[in-house]
């Protein structure tokens, strides 16, 4: 089954269960599910931006699995951070979510 993650809330989410929880999953190939995307929402988004360790961790096994890693573009621009951004993250909105998705479409769409 392939998965897609969209990560909306703040508390936590990011910090715990992204980086204590799915992604050491990832990283030990036990995770159970193909993940094929990854889209995140508000402050959520200071995880792609370069020198974030947590960022570091998560583009060293998207880039290894092929999974898609967007930022929700009006959030990084009121941020300020769109130009922060780890290389090769995208940032949009739905429609280019979807359109990314497209070629490798997942399953189901958790929100966290």
């Amino acid at each position: 089954m392939k998965v897609a993650y969209i990560f909306a809330t703040q508390k936590h989410t990011v910090s715990y269960v992204l980086g204590r929880m799915i992604l050491p999953q990832l990283e030990e190939n036990r995770h159970g599910v193909d993940v094929v995307g990854m889209f995140f929402f508000e402050d959520n988004n200071y995880v792609l931006v370069k020198g974030d360790p947590i960022g570091e961790r998560l583009c060293r096994v998207a880039k290894e699995k092929n999974i898609l890693l967007m930022g929700c573009d009006q959030c990084c621009y009121e941020r300020e951070i769109a130009d922060r951004l780890f290389e090769g993250i995208s940032i949009g909105c739905f429609p280019d979510l979807y359109q990314a998705l497209s070629p490798n479409m997942p399953d189901q769409i958790i929100t966290l």
